[in-house]
């Protein structure tokens, strides 16, 4: 099995980098991928939450990496999905509690057992993003239309390539295209264009996201929400596949989107 390590960071807490991760492991895993999905945010874990597995934790990524249980005991299994795992972080420990050589050996071991592993990694550049990120394959760097998201994820951008990662993309959320008719928020070319790294998918602004995060279900889990369909597309991206951006209802999303198209040649 050629697994695929991807990390989704970024440079600025509250992004969405967290939401994103577990969208697109339930997105791949209903596309029939085995999919493992990490939270490496030792200390403030919440992919689990998220993913409305936080009442099943018996076991955590530190008690795996100190030999307290085997990894097959720590991961949890979603039920609502075939072949999605979660492998929690553990919330009272800190970040110095897992270093980059243990995340490689951990990494090494899901390696050839699925086909994706996703790392949630913590914002910021701190040892917690090099440890999260020092395995993976590819990089998702997730960003809002916001000065200072882009500044903070061009640093990020950065420290990836130091660590020689290649194909590192990006992923822009919360777009709001009145806002960007409006002058008060970047347009989404204008964000690729000052990072200067390949676009993977666009997640417009979307109130579902917020009531599917309180309810641990992630909006994944079915396809009527516009942010629902764009996790979709950069599901089917990730796996090599073609996928149009989706063209919500609104005449305003129909110009961003129609923008987009025209951005990536489309």
């Amino acid at each position: 099995m050629d697994t695929k390590i991807f990390v989704v960071t970024s440079g600025k807490g509250g992004v969405g980098k967290t939401t994103v991760t577990a969208n697109l492991s339930v997105r791949l895993a209903r596309e029939g991928k085995s999919v493992v999905a990490i939270d490496g945010d030792i200390g403030l874990r919440n992919l689990d939450v998220v993913m409305g597995l936080e009442n099943r934790i018996v076991y955590t990524l530190v008690d795996v990496i100190e030999n307290a249980c085997r990894l097959e005991q720590a991961l949890v299994r979603d039920k609502r999905v075939d072949n999605l795992y979660l492998l929690p972080a553990a919330q009272t420990r800190t970040k110095d509690a897992v270093n980059a050589e243990q995340m490689q050996d951990l990494c090494a071991k899901l390696r050839g057992a699925f086909d994706y592993v996703i790392i949630d990694s913590p914002a910021g550049i701190e040892a917690g993003f090099r440890n999260a990120s020092t395995a993976a394959d590819q990089a998702l760097v997730v960003a809002t239309p916001e000065v200072s998201s882009v500044r903070d994820a061009d640093r990020i951008i950065g420290l990836l390539e130091a660590q020689g990662k290649k194909n590192t993309r990006l992923i822009v959320n919360r777009i709001r295209q009145a806002m960007v008719k409006s002058g008060n928020m970047l347009d989404v070319s204008d964000v690729s264009d000052v990072l200067a790294i390949d676009l993977l998918g666009v997640i417009p602004e979307d109130d579902s996201v917020v009531v599917s995060t309180n309810k641990g279900e992630p909006l994944a889990l079915n396809d009527s929400a516009p942010a629902a369909k764009a996790f979709a597309n950069i599901a089917f991206r990730m796996m090599g596949r073609e996928a149009p951006f989706e063209t919500p209802g609104s005449d305003d999303e129909k110009k961003l989107f129609s923008g987009i198209r025209k951005m990536l040649g489309i």
